[in-house]
């Protein structure tokens, strides 16, 4: 599975039911470039195959990260039918993330 670009418009639809994990970043984010290699590895990983995975651009969307109360990027939120249930900020490798997803998958 690759990892799906949300919008303000559909986040909510998208993570109401199952798991997620949602990357809030942005195009000029040094960090958020080094994060999103790791995900999509991780969306391919067939452990995982029940976790979705998500991304959501700071600068197109204003809303989800202010409801989320985004401060620093990249973060990354787990979200267990539309609640968060884990949050990260920062760059995490994929050991470290793996390691958080397996509780989830």
């Amino acid at each position: 599975m690759a990892v799906e670009a949300l919008t303000d418009a559909n986040f909510e639809e998208k993570t109401k039911t199952g798991v997620s994990i949602t990357d809030f970043w942005a195009a000029w984010c040094g960090p958020c470039k080094m994060q999103s290699p790791v995900l999509d590895a991780l969306a391919e990983d067939p452990n995982f195959a029940n976790i979705n995975f998500f991304k959501v651009d700071v600068d197109e969307n204003k809303q989800v990260p202010g409801d989320f109360g985004i401060r620093a990027i990249p973060t990354l939120v787990v979200v267990k039918d539309g609640q968060a249930v884990e949050r990260l900020t920062g760059f995490h490798n994929k050991e470290q993330l793996s390691e958080i997803l397996h509780k989830y998958a």
